[in-house]
């Protein structure tokens, strides 16, 4: 499930025929502007618009992602507060438009603590659950690259809020491949990945991952920052997505392009991105199907 985060610019659904033109197979979006807290509420032919272009194109499991502004571990009350109303809205939102993810960065502790921030995170997300009883959408906690004083950078951050969390199973994970690499996580070598899985599975388990942001990376990794590449194009290489393209155990799950916009050769990036995926989809399909023949054949 191939996708690509695409503008809503004139209309969310322009973002939802975007992605088909491309041969994507799901898209995500913001419901609104990320940078700015208040958006005019969603009109009924907004919502009519969006859902017939999924029905349309037949492009599915759209996600959403939320506003950069929002910061559920500020020890600031007035932002905190602001940032609980804002994902309320942000659900809202998602809910209205049939999309079942919701990604969302954790938050920044900025200063107050790792132990504090977390704890704020959770007594927050328990506030909004509370605002949002019933909702299908869910939110997907992402992990991050760490950078200044974010939280998510470690796998056992994302569990300490899981663990905190009262209606935990309302929550999901999502798992960026630039994110994880800057934060010290390798996944280049078929060890090394199975490593980093493992150690996801252990701390977090494999069954709350339900989207994956597929980035490479321009810096090193456990750099701590944020900042992606092009699949292939970066520190991480063509090989950590082949393994993930050919893990089983995601293969329904929507994979969402974050790499740069543009064109190069008079081609969109996105579609060059998507076809290397595919293209490692394909060798790993025909990797799978000779040593299927050759454990036969012995």
């Amino acid at each position: 499930m191939f996708g690509a985060h695409m503008s809503i610019a004139g209309g969310h659904d322009r973002a939802v025929r975007a992605a088909a033109a491309l041969g994507m197979d799901c898209v995500q979006i913001f419901t609104k502007s990320n940078n700015q807290w208040k958006a005019k509420p969603l009109t009924d032919d907004q919502v009519a618009a969006f859902r017939q272009s999924l029905s349309e194109t037949g492009v599915g499991s759209p996600v959403a992602h939320n506003s950069y502004l929002i910061n559920l571990a500020s020890p600031d009350d007035e932002l905190w507060h602001k940032s609980i109303d804002a994902m309320v809205i942000e659900l809202e939102r998602a809910e209205a438009l049939g999309i079942r993810h919701l990604v969302s960065h954790p938050g920044a502790h900025v200063g107050s603590g790792e132990e504090a921030g977390l704890t704020r995170i959770a007594a927050g997300l328990d506030e909004i659950h509370r605002r949002t009883t019933g909702f299908q959408a869910r939110i997907a906690l992402e992990t991050t690259a760490g950078q200044g004083s974010c939280l998510g950078h470690r796998f056992e951050h994302l569990s300490a809020i899981l663990d905190q969390v009262h209606e935990a199973d309302r929550l999901e994970i999502c798992v960026d491949t630039c994110h994880i690499f800057a934060a010290g996580y390798r996944l280049g070598t078929r060890d090394e990945y199975n490593e980093t899985i493992g150690e996801l599975d252990r701390i977090i388990g494999l069954k709350r991952v339900r989207v994956w942001h597929l980035n490479d990376s321009v810096k090193a990794c456990g750099s701590r920052v944020d900042r992606h590449a092009g699949i292939g194009r970066g520190e991480l290489g063509l090989e950590p997505f082949a393994h993930i393209v050919a893990d089983p155990r995601f293969a329904t799950l929507p994979m969402i392009l974050e790499t740069p916009k543009g064109t190069e050769g008079g081609e969109d990036l996105d579609a060059i991105n998507l076809r290397v995926l595919r293209d490692l989809e394909t060798r790993a399909r025909l990797d799978a199907a000779d040593a299927s023949r050759t454990a036969r054949a012995s």
